[in-house]
């Protein structure tokens, strides 16, 4: 039997993994908001992959609350993450995967893209995901996996916020109010590089969002998260000393509900 793999989070994310690491295999076991994560980690004291399937508003207690026995062997697939999420948390190496497929209750997960994975267990996750026939590609480097995690947030935040104004499709997003598009994206780049501490090739970024607006163009631009992710980055704005004028306009005109 290959070793055990520990879920944190049973969502519809959580679901997918769950079937592909079960297919290739691995024994799974859940933990949701009624587990006592403790009793899991006695009963599980040495698994493969301690996967971290919760939402980003979750990421951070579930981090401060993770058993020391778990902390070498973890996963995440957060959205909105970058290094300093788990640095702060003393965590150095974990295996982290940039997720490019959508999965709606009662439907098939939707591939836009291959997702990269990096870290000590991201063929393990690989395999499993594409054992259900979701592609992944593996990464080499800290450098690429830093590339990938502003990219998935710059696709996420500019279709999401600029969404909130133009609604629709990331096609149409992109083809009809490319300017609302451009200057979000521009902004969104600002607060990612302020939070890095680091200049990124913001030419490429761009490029890799075109992609994967082509890989699914028919992708719903604004989810219901959209404004509570447009006031995370005025707040990080705020943080930060940085401006970002498009942002600010955009929630004066679509706050986020208390």
């Amino acid at each position: 039997m290959k070793p055990p793999i520990v879920l944190v989070g049973i969502g519809e994310m959580g679901g997918v993994f769950a079937r592909g690491l079960l297919r290739a295999g691995h024994p799974v076991y859940p933990v949701t908001r009624d587990t006592d994560i403790e009793e899991v980690a006695q009963a599980v004291p040495n698994p493969a992959l301690v996967l971290v399937a919760v939402g980003e508003a979750d990421l951070q207690p579930v981090l401060e609350r993770l058993p020391a026995a778990w902390r070498d062997c973890l996963g995440l697939l957060q959205n909105e993450i970058l290094p300093a999420d788990w640095q702060r948390h003393g965590i150095a190496d974990p295996t982290v995967i940039s997720v490019w497929f959508e999965k709606k209750p009662g439907q098939e997960a939707k591939v836009i893209i291959p997702s990269p994975a990096y870290g000590p267990r991201a063929e393990l996750l690989a395999a499993a995901l594409e054992g259900i026939g979701i592609p992944t590609r593996i990464l080499t480097n800290r450098e690429d996996l830093l590339f990938e995690l502003v990219l998935k947030n710059l696709y996420i935040l500019t279709s999401n916020i600029a969404g909130l104004e133009a609604g629709g499709t990331v096609g149409a997003l992109w083809a009809d109010h490319r300017a609302l598009a451009n200057a979000v994206a521009g902004e969104v780049l600002d607060i990612q590089q302020a939070l890095c501490g680091t200049r990124f090739d913001r030419e490429a970024l761009i490029h890799g969002m075109l992609a994967a607006f082509d890989g699914d163009p028919q992708h719903k631009c604004m989810g219901r998260t959209a404004p509570a992710r447009l006031a995370r980055a005025v707040e990080h704005a705020d943080r930060l000393g940085l401006e970002v004028p498009t942002l600010r306009s955009l929630r004066g005109r679509h706050p986020a509900r208390v």
